[in-house]
């Protein structure tokens, strides 16, 4: 009975299904030519499959009809569709508005057919695809008022008939595109797009001047071309589209002053003009533009002081003004009333004077950038009410009390990164005793000290910052061993202790660094992104055109000692620390052989063992590094044949030289004839592997054994043929340990 009910009631389901199918079919079905056109598009897919199966296509998933049956919309973004899309394929569409297949795979181009048809089109999304190729001639509609072809792979330059149509467009992003040519300024022609509101062409090729035209866009808010290779002045015709709320061009070659006329943009929230070539001083009356909230005006040429109105824009969030030329008394200047800051960056410029002490009254400050100054005095106390406060830089100025700083800012409870090289020049590391009691810096990932004669040694107080991923002692007199507690920080992934007087051997605890040991663990350790970018490197974006970091991007894995007085072997256990990039060991007193673990370092780009007192042979195994971009092997005692047909030979002679017995390509000296560097590899390694390897615990029961039986029963033994194994024994044992020890 169950099963009869059961059965009725599946039956009764699918008739439903199918009458509220033809009802709707019948009502407002979807014409069949458009069901045959959603079909083609869908048949080009590889995946995912859409289900379209129901009769009527005004049911499909993402499909929307009008009431006369026509789709109207054509909704699938983010629905991982991969395939190509035909020109055809969409084209009998004719009364579709809106078109969002944003963020999938597709591929293909918009050749002039695609848009055929498509004269109703208002929303046009298709950004986030793979699409490629030219741009058609011109926008298909009259009635478009928004196009997205952001992040696709365009080429070319944009026709200056592509918005000749578009007469109701209000925004217009091909950002991360290929785009090459001018930035087209006939967009803003007169009666072309008296609507438009965002215009979106950064990261892309574009080059040359940016022409006058953006003034007649009378309701431009946001406008964007970063991240390209424009040249020449500020268009001054920018300063009549009142209303802006955001210009960023960073990443170009602009030049040129700021005009005064700038403050003619009273709506202005975001100004990004982040590395180009602007000049002269900032615009005095700049603090009337009172919304402004982002000021990034990183790496310029600006000069003088900052105009005292800039402390009344009191929204601003970030002000960041680092790399440039500007001068004058900071403490002179009041940000009581930046209620809001959030970052302040004037790094690298000629300030002088104290940190302001107005600056602790902006309790949302999180990051303070004040490095590359010539600031002087001591932190003071009043810094604790930032609570804030998680990105200090304070480096290469004149402060002074080290210790006394120290003590401060350890409860800083947000701070994580702390750059404090270059200033408190030739004070003493704070020492245990300095830092009785000490409890700070719990959430610390990032500690420079570097480069500022500090004396003493590596303290124990350090041994406590769990969260250490950077540590940067480099170029200080710092004295002592390197202490074995380093290796048992969970997450220190970045050493630099380089240019000391550090004495002592490599320790073998520094091995076992879980950060870099494989990527299970390291995986465990979230990536934390400064406030600020730390500087180590360019990146390359054109011909003759690098810029700096924005981002952290310590390289991962890196163990620098250079330039100390480090002796004993360099331990085999090094091969453990599998996420190794980089290992400077150069100019110190290293001997032994090279180990041939270091071939495990399998992600090893710079491996530096200059200036030692290294012998044997540079092992084979080390053709294994594949990611080796930096080698240097010079002035040790190293002798054989360099290993061929490997990445070796692609280095230049010179990091090999100072080594008389070494030879091979790239050296000029060839090898002689020898039983094969097989061979060479494995007596050196009997040679040199040390007194730290040898059996002496069955060294001294042989030789134990021996002299006992050699006394008890000696005066008994006078055959001739015992004494001649005796002796011929303890020979080939003496040339065993002469071998083994030298």
């Amino acid at each position: 009975m169950l099963v009869q009910v059961y059965n009725l009631m599946a039956h009764g389901f699918l008739l439903f299904l199918l009458l509220s199918c033809i009802i709707s079919t019948n009502i407002h079905a979807c014409k069949q030519t458009e069901r045959s056109s959603l079909l083609s598009f869908a048949s080009t897919l590889s995946s995912p499959p859409l289900n379209w199966t129901c009769l009527d296509c005004c049911r499909w998933k993402g499909i929307t009809c009008d009431q006369d049956g026509w789709v109207t919309r054509l909704h699938l973004p983010s629905k991982g569709l991969q395939g190509g899309i035909s020109p055809f394929s969409l084209a009998n569409l004719t009364h579709l508005t809106h078109l969002n297949l944003s963020h999938n795979s597709l591929y293909g181009s918009l050749e002039t057919q695609f848009f055929l048809s498509l004269n109703q089109l208002e929303i046009l999304d298709l950004s986030y695809n793979r699409l490629f190729g030219e741009l058609p001639l011109s926008l298909p509609s009259i009635y478009i008022r928004t196009v997205d072809l952001s992040s696709n792979h365009f080429v070319g330059a944009i026709p200056s008939s592509f918005f000749q149509q578009a007469s109701n467009l209000t925004s217009f992003n091909v950002s991360n595109n290929s785009f090459t040519g001018y930035v087209p300024s006939s967009i803003c022609q007169q009666h072309s797009s008296p609507f438009l509101r965002l215009l979106d062409f950064s990261s892309n090729v574009f080059s040359g001047n940016l022409a006058p035209g953006l003034g007649k866009c009378s309701k431009l808010q946001v406008f964007r071309a970063g991240h390209n290779n424009l040249s020449g002045l500020f268009p001054e015709d920018i300063y009549n589209a009142t209303e802006l709320e955001e210009i960023a061009l960073p990443l170009n070659s602009l030049h040129g002053a700021i005009s005064d006329k700038i403050v003619n943009l009273t709506n202005l929230a975001t100004l990004d003009l982040y590395y180009n070539h602007f000049g002269g001083e900032l615009p005095l009356n700049l603090g009337k533009l009172s919304k402004l909230k982002f000021v990034t005006f990183d790496f310029n040429n600006l000069e003088g002081a900052l105009p005292p109105s800039l402390m009344n824009c009191i929204n601003l969030v970030e002000l960041r003004l680092g790399s440039n030329n500007l001068e004058g008394d900071i403490s002179m200047l009041d940000f009581s009333r930046l209620s809001q800051l959030t970052k302040l960056d004037l790094r690298a410029n000629n300030f002088t004077g104290t940190v302001p002490r107005s600056l602790y009254s902006c309790r949302s400050l999180k990051a303070i950038g004040l490095s590359g100054n010539h600031l002087e005095g001591q932190i003071e106390a009043e810094i604790l009410s930032l609570k804030s406060l998680s990105f200090l830089s304070l480096a290469f100025n004149q402060f002074t009390n080290l210790t006394g700083a120290m003590k401060i800012l350890m409860n800083c409870r947000s701070l994580h990164a702390l750059l404090l090289s270059g200033s408190f020049v030739g004070e003493g590391m704070p020492s245990d005793d300095d830092m009785v009691d000490f409890h700070g810096f719990q959430n610390l990932r990032l500690l420079a000290l570097a480069g500022s004669n500090l004396t003493g040694q590596i303290p124990l107080w350090l041994s406590k910052l769990k969260n250490l991923e950077i540590l940067g002692l480099g170029f200080n007199q710092i004295t002592g061993p390197i202490p074995s507690w380093l290796g048992t920080l969970p997450r220190l992934f970045y050493i630099s202790l380089s240019h000391n007087r550090i004495s002592g051997e490599f320790p073998q605890q520094l091995c076992r660094l879980p950060r870099l040991l494989y990527e299970p663990i390291a995986s465990q350790v979230d990536n934390y992104e400064f406030e600020f970018p730390v500087f180590s490197t360019s990146i390359s974006i054109g011909a003759n055109q690098t810029y700096p970091q924005q981002k952290l991007y310590f390289l991962p894995g890196r163990i620098e000692v250079s330039n100390n007085n480090i002796s004993g072997y360099i331990p085999a256990e090094i091969g453990q620390l599998q996420l190794l990039r980089k290992l400077a060991l150069d100019s110190n007193n290293f001997s032994g052989i090279i180990p041939d673990q270091i071939s495990n370092l399998k992600n090893l780009e710079v491996l530096d063992l200059s200036t030692n007192h290294l012998s044997g042979i540079i092992p084979s195994s080390l053709a294994s590094l594949n990611f080796l971009k930096e080698f240097n092997a010079s002035y040790n005692n190293l002798q054989g044949p360099i290993p061929t047909g490997t990445q070796l030979q692609s280095f230049n002679a010179s990091v090999f030289e100072g080594n008389p017995k070494l030879c091979g390509a790239p050296l000029p000296n060839k090898c002689k004839p020898s039983k094969g560097i097989d061979a060479y590899n494995k007596n050196n390694k009997d040679v040199d592997n040390g007194l730290h390897q040898l059996p002496w615990f069955h060294i001294f029961v042989a030789l134990g054994f021996i002299v006992g039986f050699w006394g008890v029963c000696g005066s008994l033994v006078i055959n001739k043929t015992w004494r001649y194994v005796y002796f011929q024994f303890i020979d080939n044992l003496q040339d065993r340990l002469y071998v083994m020890i030298s």
